[in-house]
């Protein structure tokens, strides 16, 4: 199995912007659906089961800021799981803090693409706990929130920070994400094709057979958001769903 994951993880996300727990369509802003206080919906997954928490700052994302780094403190001390987290980190200072306060693991997308030295540099200070974010819109990595394309195959970037030191890839298909519609496997397969290092798939979980599929797929665990607020299912449902396989 993965380094990251003992067994395959159903992750809960916690989006935050402006201080809620939100979940986006398609990554645009706008689009928005509150959930109230991240924290409280901290406490929910774990109190529900979960063995990791998915963290992202959206104002960061979007912003390049920080901007909800008290609601990620406040996690923090909160839980007694790992938490990983997404969302302006920019820098390696970015990355180091986190680190050492606390984040298992942080989670690099816009910085990776725009400067895979960083990578290399966080991995080896910090190896096991660097992530490279790839967010997918029609076939090519998006950057900055998901607002500019950049030509890049999916695939060919995961193998390309793999050799970087990446611990693992979190693929995100952002064609589905948050439409409550079901998955696209056969675009997160090829990412998990091309590399040899844990993938955590993200975007469009709808159902059960979503989450198994992309456990089949080869996926080493999924992020779910909106089917979870929305209580398509139950994080316990969800795991158990694999358990058995």
């Amino acid at each position: 199995m993965s380094t990251l994951f003992e067994s395959f993880e159903v992750i809960p996300a916690v989006d935050m912007q402006d201080g809620d727990v939100v979940q986006l369509v398609q990554g645009e802003r706008g689009t928005e659906t509150r959930y109230g206080d991240p924290v409280v919906a901290a406490k929910q997954w774990v109190e529900a089961g979960a063995k990791t928490l998915h963290l992202v700052d959206l104002d960061g994302a979007f912003e390049g800021d920080r901007m909800n780094a008290t609601a990620v403190d406040a996690i923090i001390d909160a839980v007694d799981i790992p938490v990983q987290l997404g969302g302006g980190i920019r820098t390696a200072n970015d990355a180091a803090s986190l680190l050492d306060r606390g984040v298992n693991r942080v989670i690099l997308g816009t910085a990776a693409v725009e400067n895979p030295d960083l990578v290399a540099e966080l991995a080896e200070s910090y190896p096991g706990r660097i992530i490279v974010s790839l967010d997918a819109a029609d076939g090519e990595v998006v950057v900055s929130g998901w607002t500019e394309s950049t030509g890049i195959d999916p695939a060919v970037a995961a193998a390309r920070f793999a050799d970087y030191g990446a611990c693992g890839i979190l693929f995100t298909d952002v064609d589905v994400e948050g439409k409550l519609a079901g998955i696209q496997s056969s675009v997160t397969a090829r990412v998990i094709d091309a590399v040899d290092i844990p993938v955590i798939a993200s975007g469009g979980v709808a159902s059960l057979d979503d989450i198994q599929t992309l456990h089949m797929t080869g996926a080493a665990a999924t992020v779910v958001g909106t089917a979870l607020y929305e209580n398509k299912f139950t994080l316990a449902d969800a795991m158990e769903v694999c358990e058995s396989d």
